[in-house]
Parts: C-alpha cells; structure tokens; sequence
C-alpha cells in the first residue's frame, strides 16, 4: 500500500511539474513575440502589384511577368521581414499577393484583374486590418484602363474598409492621382535614381505605419498634393547630378519638422499617355500650415530648375558614338541603347540598333574591336542553338518578333560560345560570336546590371573594348566599371526624344513640349482623408 501510495503522489507531482513547465514554455514564447498580449499587435496586411509600362510599345505584360508571390513568401521580398526582425515583432502580419515584373509594355485587362482578384480573395480571409502597407511602382498601365494603381486602392477599400491606415510606397518615377492620394493615408517614394534605397523606401513606408498604429495617432490630418505640369524621362533627372541631387536633398529635411510625417516628389513616368502622368509633390502630417508650405517649397523649387535637368551623360546619335567608341582607348566604352530600353518599359527586341553594329566595317573582322551586346531576344534562335551546341555554327534570325517598327529581324552568322539555362527572367541564355562581336541572345528579354550577367556566360566586360547595353543611365555597378560611356538616342518604345512619342492625352501646358507655358499654380491641394 504505502508504495501504491507513494506511486500515486508521484505521478500527481509529475503533472504538476509538467504543468509548470508548459506554463513556463508559453510565457517565454509570449515574451519573444512581445511584452503585450499577442492580441494588442496590429494586424497589418501587405499587398502590391508593380510594373513599369509604356503604352508606346506594342508589347504585352501578361501575369508570368510578375512572378507574383503569396502568402508568406510574400517576406522573402523584404530583407527588413526576415524572421526575427524587429518589423516582424511588432504586429501580425497578413501578406497576400506581391508582383514584380520587369518593366515592358502595358498589362492585359486579364492578368490585372487575375492578380487584384486573387489579392482582393486573400484580403477577405482575414478582415478587420489596423494597417496594409502598399508596394507598388505607379507606372502600372492597364489595357483599357487609366490608373490601375488608383483602381486597385479604391477595390481594396472596398475590402478592408475606410478606417485601415494605408501606407504606400512607390518608385519615384511612379504617378500619384488624386484617387490614389485620397484613398492612401501615408505615402513615400525613392529618394535616389538610380534607385539604391528602394528597400530604405519601402522600410521607412513600414515603418511610419507602425509608428502611427502604435502610438494611436492614425491617419495623418492632412495631405497636401500638388502636381507639377513637368514630363521628364529618368535619363534627365538622376539625382546623381545637379539639379536633381540639390532637389532631393530637400526631402529628408523637410520631414524632420515637428508635424510632417513624410514628404515627396515624384518624377512621373514620361513614357505613357494619360492625365495622371506628370510630376508631383506630395507631404503628409498634422500641422496644417507646415504640410502646406513644405509642400509648396518643394514644388517651387523642382519649377524653379526645370530647364536645368538634361541628361546624366553625353548623348548623341549611335553612328557618331560608334565613330568615337572604335578609336578610343578606355575600357570598357560603354554604350546605353536608350531607345528600347527594358528597364524603362521597352519590348526589348528591336534590332535597330544591332543591325547597325553588324554592318559596321571595324566589326565584320574576328579580331575587330571586341564589342558585347547586351540583349536580344530570339526563342527560336535560342531553341536551334540548343540543339546545335556549343562550338557549332549558327544562322538563324533573332528579334522584332514584338516591335518591328524600326528594323525587321536580324540574320546572325556566327559560331555559339556558351548556352546557359536557369535565369529568372531570360531562361536560356546563348552567347554567339559574329566577326567582332559577341552577340547575347536570350529566349525571352532580360536587362543586363551586374557584372555577373556577364561572366556567367564567359565574357569579360572589362575587357572589352565595347560594351553596348539595352539601358538608359548606367545602374551604379556598370556605372563603376566605365572606362567612357554615352548614351545613344536610338528609337524604341522608350525613346528619349519624348517629342517623337506624339503624347494624346495628357494634360496641356506640360514642360518641355510647351516650352513657353505660364507658370502653374503650384498651390498646395488638400486631398480629403480616406474616412472622409
């Protein structure tokens, strides 16, 4: 009996004791997530649909270019939401969709309502939200329909409702209507182009939500909204040269005044024909008189140096920079084909500009000035290599399958130096040699940044004499890596000669096509808050 007995007491200890451990177990659990109860975090959502795209190409954007993610994949994008960072920590987060898609030509009616379906569905799971943060590029165009980026705001309202404290966040080179500025609460962009704090941005967009959820302060009082009649392509207004730096300087002090929460000025998006493309200014805060007159500075001060912004590097006709690039001695001459530029929203297959290298003299010779050329898209030639291989011959025609407008396809004899598979966004990537030049050819379009695009595949930038790439101004790896570098004003669905694109729609007197335009008024528009 007496060791029945003590049997019995032990296993009531024993359970005891597990109780205290569990007990135990889910306090330190709780205290890792935060000191409050779970309960009293925010619950923010995160959704975005981003794309660049010019309604001057023929090109199409379907749903495979954003390569959308869900759920909390969604994380992935963001290095400020790796698992144990203090953003995590400080709310229950809800992602839903994310798309990113190279910029190209406008998207179909079909895949936009695809991805604002499937994230208005994931929104609706999990209602009420205290906050959503809103990554987008605001250059979206839509088949058939203006402003998407302002339609998918107001849809989603119609989701989480008015008292959701949106924050977004955009490239400067997005458009911000009044629809999308009534129906955001907070709003930022880029402060650099090229756009080295994209990922700054976007964390100062997260972190003014949490801020404002967090301190119960909610929605700002008042956003003040100004556009400025100003269409300029990006090439003119990098802020790594004057006027463009001296201007964006101006933003970051603008809102460390007691009353702003943040200020911006975008750019606008210079390739697209609607009302809303044009530059704006855009501060948001509590102090009426102070949102006001920031933003009425920075937009004086963007009109005030307006005729001051002009290209970031030399430009000229590709002819007479080809007549200086074979002559001279720096490595590598880098050359920007502008004019059907993939990262600005262009089809990225014209041969224009191919064609012209291929009939040049100093390049039908094997031991010719080098030159590489950064990209062409050709499936089909892409295809026929693989079945050939490397060290094989090859003839086969490549581009123009989209944009034909300015050169037809393009015949390439030459010998295959290198076939390579897995890239995200070229997916067989195939290096052909044609006298001189080393030909890249891709099954479909890729814009070429870093060094490593090249070296994959067995070439060296920076040895060659010639390096022409589908760009506008250099992003800051290539840019490091110039030996000389000029920008060519080549035709394409992004030419920089905005004049020849015969804009329709947008809204007149607009600088630099109505160059002896009055001053605007520039006085600040106090959008209604998104509850009002």
């Amino acid at each position: 009996m007496n060791y029945q007995k003590s049997l019995k007491r032990l296993k009531q200890v024993s359970k005891l004791g597990s109780a205290i451990i569990m007990l135990s177990l889910i306090s330190c659990q709780s205290g890792k997530t935060s000191n409050k109860d779970a309960k009293e975090l925010p619950r923010i959502a995160i959704a975005g649909i981003a794309i660049e795209s010019s309604t001057f190409s023929p090109a199409r954007s379907t749903e495979e270019s954003f390569h959308a993610k869900t759920g909390d994949d969604v994380f992935s994008y963001y290095p400020f939401f790796k698992e144990g960072s203090l953003n995590r920590s400080r709310a229950t987060w809800f992602p839903t969709l994310k798309g990113h898609a190279l910029p190209g030509g406008a998207v179909t009616r079909e895949a936009y309502e695809s991805l604002a379906t499937k994230t208005l569905d994931m929104l609706k799971k999990n209602v009420p939200y205290d906050g959503l943060f809103f990554d987008i590029h605001g250059a979206m165009s839509v088949v058939g329909l203006d402003d998407p980026e302002g339609d998918l705001i107001v849809r989603i309202r119609e989701v989480v409702g008015n008292k959701t404290v949106i924050s977004t966040c955009m490239d400067l080179h997005g458009n911000v209507s009044q629809r999308l500025a009534k129906h955001t609460d907070l709003i930022t962009c880029y402060r650099l182009a090229p756009h080295e704090d994209s990922m700054e941005s976007k964390k100062r967009a997260v972190d003014n939500l949490l801020e404002r959820l967090e301190s119960g302060k909610g929605k700002p009082a008042y956003k003040a909204w100004i556009p400025v009649p100003i269409l300029l392509p990006g090439e003119k207004t990098s802020t790594r040269v004057e006027p463009g730096k001296s201007l964006y300087a101006k933003v970051a002090p603008t809102t460390d005044q007691e009353g702003i929460v943040d200020a911006a000025i975008w750019i606008g998006y210079a390739w697209a024909d609607e009302p809303r493309n044009h530059a704006v200014v855009m501060v948001t805060g509590d102090d009426k008189e102070k949102v006001v007159n920031a933003a009425e500075k920075l937009a004086d001060s963007f009109w005030d140096v307006r005729a001051e912004f002009d290209f970031i590097a030399p430009t000229e006709r590709l002819h007479d920079i080809l007549d200086k690039a074979v002559v001279s001695e720096k490595k590598p001459f880098m050359i920007s084909d502008m004019g059907d530029n993939p990262t600005a929203g262009g089809a990225g297959d014209v041969t224009w500009t191919l064609t012209e290298l291929l009939a040049r003299p100093e390049f039908k010779i094997e031991k010719g000035k080098s030159l590489i050329y950064a990209s062409i898209p050709g499936p089909e030639f892409v295809k026929k290599a693989v079945e050939l291989g490397v060290g094989k011959k090859i003839s086969a025609t490549a581009g123009a399958a989209v944009d034909a407008r300015f050169s037809p396809p393009v015949k390439l004899s030459g010998t295959i130096l290198a076939i390579e598979h897995g890239d995200k966004h070229a997916e067989t990537e195939v290096v052909v040699k044609v006298g001189s030049i080393h030909v890249i050819v891709t099954k479909k379009r890729k814009p070429y940044h870093h060094e490593r695009d090249f070296t994959n595949l067995g070439l060296n930038p920076r040895k060659s004499d010639i390096v022409v790439v589908k760009i506008g101004y250099l992003v800051p790896e290539l840019y490091n890596m110039r030996g000389d570098w000029i920008m060519a004003l080549t035709p394409g669905g992004v030419d920089q000669d905005i004049e020849r694109l015969n804009h329709q729609r947008i809204v007149r007197p607009m600088y630099p096509l109505d160059m002896d335009m009055e001053a605007p008024d520039l006085s600040a528009r106090l959008i209604p808050l998104s509850n009002e």
